[in-house]
């Protein structure tokens, strides 16, 4: 469907393009050139609009956002703040955080799901997507664009995501366990770092802030999923060719996507 939109910005010559899921909860855009502006380019372009209008704020988002996000929040005088994922779960972090006093306007998940503390933190993409042609409109009469706000947002070389199936009835203790040897496996790696406000899982820094992964389990399904990112060629690689060895200690994991990735790169 992303796709599709594309050509169709394309095709038509439009500023940008709109998309939702079924419900309308998630949305996403694509610009003028035909890119899908959208995961951590959707945050970071809501994320500039309300920076812009309240500065300092602190912006919940789940687990998986890179480190150019964060670095393209801080610049604006923003705090990334990231929490586990599930909608429901960045919705109540940034409940709990404006109680405790700390400001956020924003909680938002990769996938596109958005709610916005002025619209009572509903899960609503379609207000989202109004807000954003808003700004698109005043953006235009200063002589821009909508998405000259995320220049500069750094992108990553590299990231993926696999999903590996955790074959056995109670998954959840073989997930932990895999987690937990990695955890403690990282500690000892030299170069490696276990991110110390990780809220889910497993996230490790490998060779410093440029490239990290994360593992962890799914949120409803009897899978052990990993998020990898790089800045840099062959740093995605790098990371995981070890960390499949510690894996492969679990019998019950399911690695093929695992090891199709890695013999594809």
């Amino acid at each position: 469907a992303m796709e599709s939109l594309c050509h169709a910005v394309q095709n038509a010559g439009a500023d940008l393009g709109v998309i939702f899921d079924a419900d309308c909860d998630r949305a996403a855009l694509v610009d003028g050139a035909g890119r899908a502006v959208n995961r951590n380019r959707l945050i970071a372009l809501v994320s500039a609009v309300l920076l812009q209008e309240t500065p300092g704020a602190t912006i919940v988002t789940d687990s998986v956002t890179s480190a150019g996000l964060e670095t393209f929040l801080i610049a604006r005088g923003g705090t990334l703040h990231r929490f586990k994922r599930g909608y429901r779960n960045v919705i109540d972090e940034a409940l709990r955080l404006n109680a405790a006093g700390v400001f956020c306007p924003l909680a938002i998940e990769t996938s596109g799901h958005a709610a916005l503390l002025e619209n009572s933190f509903l899960d609503d993409g379609m207000y989202l997507v109004t807000r954003l042609i808003l700004t698109a409109v005043r953006q235009r009469r200063k002589g821009d664009t909508l998405f000259a706000l995320i220049d500069g947002l750094q992108e990553p070389a590299e990231s993926v995501e696999v999903r590996a199936a955790i074959r056995a009835e109670d998954f959840r203790p073989v997930g932990e366990q895999a987690i937990g040897a990695v955890s403690d496996a990282a500690r000892g790696t030299p170069g490696w770092s276990v991110d110390p406000e990780g809220r889910e899982g497993v996230r490790v820094h490998c060779g410093g802030k440029d490239s990290w992964f994360l593992l962890r389990l799914s949120v409803h399904d009897p899978l052990l999923v990993l998020n990898a990112e790089s800045d840099r060629l062959g740093g995605v690689r790098a990371m995981l060719s070890p960390l499949r060895a510690l894996l492969s200690r679990f019998s019950q994991l399911d690695l093929s996507l695992l090891d199709a990735h890695l013999s594809n790169h």
